[in-house]
Formats: C-alpha cells, structure tokens, sequence
C-alpha cells in the first residue's frame, strides 16, 4: 500500500479536512460516478445524509454548505473561497442546483440534506448516504462514502476491510512501521527524507516533487499572512474574537524584548498557529495537515526554522515536509489522524508528533533522533479528546495548535540532546494511541456531546446555513 507525501498535505478550505473537504470530495464524486454512468440526466433530485461526527457537529463545521458545493462539481483545493457564502444562498434560495455544473435540479434545504444528530453507520463515524431519484420519485442510485480524516474519503467497498485503498503503484522503500523505516534507513545509509523523496518519484519527477512541495509552503505562509491580517469575531455564533493580528502588533512594536526574554520566540510560534487555524475557523484556503483542525502545527514549525534557523533554506523546508509524511504515513496506516475516530490526539498528537520530527531532521539530527522526537510529542498527547465547543473548529483548537507547535520545537530539542536510543518507541506510541482512541468514549469524538463543549454552553451553536 502506498501513501504520498501529497495525500497527507493537500490543499482545502476550512474548517475541518473531515467535515468540510472529504464531504465535499464525496459529493463532487458521487456526481461524476451519475455522469459517467449516464444517470444524471435521469436526476431530477438529490438527498445526501450526514451520519455520526458529521450529523452532530455538521453545521459547525461547514458539512451542507461543504456538500453543495461539491454536488456542482467544485473541489476544495479550487473552489473560490470567497464566492461560497453568495452560492450557497443562490443555492437555498433559488431552490434549485446545478449537479456537476451542467444539470440543474430542485432543491430543498428543508429535506435534502439531512443531518442525522445521533445515528451512525457502522463502519466509521463520518458517514455519508448520497441518493438519486427520478421524475417518479424512484432511486436510481445510492452510495454510501466515508470522511476518514485529512479529506480522506472511501466509499463503501472498504467496510470491513482497510481504509485506504490499494495503490498499484510500488515504491522503491515501502514501510508500515517506523522500526521498518529505521531499517531500510540504516540498510541503505538514508535519512528520512531521501527515502521519501525516492519513494515520490513513484508518482512524480524530483523536480515536480521539490516544485509541489514547495507549493504548498507558499500556501501555507499565505494563510498565515492572511490570518495576521484579518481581525474581527470569528463566524459560527461564539463570538470568538480574532487574536493573531493584534499579538503580531504587539510584538512589532517591541522588538526589542527579544533581547530581555530568550523565550519571545515562542510568542511568534504562537503567532503562526494562531493565524492559520483562525483562517481555517473562517473557512479559509488551508493545506490539511495532516488535517484542518491541526493545519497550524506544521506551518507554525515550519516558520520558526525558516526565521530562527540561521542555516535554514528551501531545501530544508522540503526534507522538513518529506520527513512530516513519513511520520503521518505511519499513524495514518497504524491508527488514525481522525478526531472522530481517535479524538484530537489523532489530530493534534499527529501533527505534533510530524512536526517534530520533521524539526530534527532539518536540525542534522539522525533518523534514530527523528523516531524520537515523534514519540516524545505524541506520548504528551495519548487521551487528548476532541471536544469542540458549538460544534465549531475554535474552542478548543485554535489555541491547541499553538500548545501542539511549542510542544513539536520542545520534543525536537530533547530528541537532539540524545542519541536516539529510548525507552518507548514510535510504534509502541502509536498501538497506545489507537488502543486509546477505541477506549474513548464516543462523546469525547468530535461530537460536541461531552467535555467543554457541555461545560462550557449549555445550548450547542451551529452555523445556520440557508
């Protein structure tokens, strides 16, 4: 089986990689299978049901609006983020949608998507129905999908079996834990990031490699720009004020407490997380990471080597996201990075055990010293719950990306003072977090049912979204 770099880190729109881009990417997939069928001109209505974490906090989280964009045909990494509030009103309030862009329909905001609060399928807890029906009100098709976390979406072939589907393609190192990377690591005298590197050309040249990659990066500082630049409240109905433009003024103005207080640069970590999730909480453009909820982490990372690191440069921004995928590749095919099926840990623990991990690589530190750094960050986020307050990617993740940042540099630095010889292993890590996510109490799963989310308001605030 065979992940890319470029599965894990893919361009969206916020705010959340399961809610609002897999949802989407389903939609716009069920669409094409009615197309490329020769049903959709059979189509004269469309219902789409939303199951588990996406019923619960779907409204929250952008999952209707998420879906009719996607019934017409656009995807998360294109779509022109700021016409989506005009269309989805153009959508509600003309009653009607273009299926695929090309074949209109009716449209009832009222019935045809359906947002089940306490149901859910058997096989995971984003699940979606999409439906079709002729003239005579008959099905002519239904297919199930599944949001399985970093925009990730199976359909229902894969129940009972593995989550991601068998890519023919063969890479030149496979791996299915981090003993076995460490092994063809050492057996092939590689870092982390070459063996990824020859691993990508399985889809595409180095050059396209280093080129895309690098494309991400600049979508990455232009949501932090973004997020630095933007103020306000933030939508959703919390009220949540906006708070990486006015910290990036104050430190600005000061910049000379840097000389004072050695641990300022924290406060710009801070900075970077902060701006990026508060540009997913608004639904911004994102790079997942390995999803939405989490997409500060690695940015924020990132950044400080790039402004802090006197060495740092474009080719350590590749090797830093090469060797993040590596570490992602693991919890993803060993676990989850899925809030609603381990709770944030898959989230923020993934993200920060990546970020990590990533930072000692970059730092000249071996592939023994990188296996470390990710489990000392992810062993500090085992039981982490997902818990989001209204239903809504903002309390409390945005300041949890800012932790999971500080956390990343933190395990990173402690990683390097070693040899690379521990006590646990990342594998050993990442058996406990899965075991852990299954022990964990459905409420805790991105449900908004448990934790702040009913300590913090009494009533659960949703986007309203027609």
């Amino acid at each position: 089986m065979a992940i890319s770099t470029f599965d894990l880190f893919s361009i969206g729109i916020g705010p959340s990689s399961s809610h609002t881009v897999g949802p989407m990417r389903a939609a716009r997939q069920f669409v094409e299978t009615l197309r490329d069928s020769g049903l959709l001109a059979d189509a004269t209505r469309i219902k789409a049901e939303m199951y588990g974490s996406l019923g619960a906090t779907g409204k929250g989280h952008g999952t209707p609006k998420a879906v009719l964009l996607g019934l017409e045909g656009e995807q998360p990494e294109s779509v022109d983020v700021a016409s989506i509030a005009d269309r989805v009103s153009q959508i509600c309030e003309g009653q009607s949608i273009n299926l695929a862009g090309i074949h209109p329909v009716e449209y009832n905001n009222e019935t045809d998507v359906v947002l089940y609060r306490k149901k859910v399928l058997p096989f995971h807890s984003n699940g979606m129905v999409f439906s079709a029906f002729d003239k005579d009100s008959k099905t002519i098709s239904s297919q199930t999908y599944y949001s399985v976390g970093g925009g990730f979406v199976v359909d229902e072939t894969a129940e009972g079996g593995d989550y991601l589907a068998e890519d023919p393609r063969t890479v030149a190192y496979p791996f299915d834990s981090a003993n076995q990377l460490l092994e063809l690591c050492k057996e092939h005298h590689l870092s982390i990031a070459d063996l990824m590197l020859e691993n990508e050309k399985s889809w595409r040249s180095e050059e396209q490699v280093r080129e895309d990659l690098l494309h991400l990066w600049s979508v990455m500082q232009a949501c932090v720009a973004n997020g630095v630049a933007n103020g306000g409240i933030l939508p959703g109905g919390l009220n949540v004020r906006r708070r990486a433009k006015e910290l990036h003024q104050q430190l600005l103005s000061r910049p000379e407490a840097a000389m004072a207080d050695p641990l300022s640069v924290l406060d710009w970590v801070t900075l970077y997380a902060l701006a990026v999730n508060e540009e997913n909480a608004a639904g911004g453009r994102i790079v997942t990471a390995p999803t939405n909820g989490a997409a500060g982490i690695i940015p924020a990372v990132l950044l400080y080597y790039m402004r802090f690191v006197p060495s740092a440069n474009n080719d350590g921004v590749i090797r830093f996201l090469l060797t993040a995928a590596a570490i992602g590749i693991l919890y993803k095919k060993n676990a989850s990075i899925s809030g609603a099926e381990v709770g944030c840990q898959g989230e923020v623990g993934s993200a920060c055990s990546m970020a990590a991990g990533a930072l000692t690589e970059v730092l000249g530190g071996t592939p023994a010293q990188v296996e470390n750094a990710a489990e000392i960050a992810m062993e500090h986020n085992l039981g982490l719950t997902c818990d989001p307050v209204g239903g809504l990617v903002q309390v409390p993740c945005i300041e949890r990306n800012a932790m999971g940042s500080v956390k990343a540099i933190h395990a990173a630095r402690m990683a390097l003072r070693g040899d690379g010889s521990h006590f646990v292993s990342l594998d050993k890590v990442i058996k406990t977090m899965r075991k852990t996510g299954e022990d964990m109490h459905e409420r805790y799963k991105e449900t908004s049912r448990g934790g702040l989310a009913t300590n913090v308001l009494e009533v659960p605030v949703n986007i309203i979204e027609c």
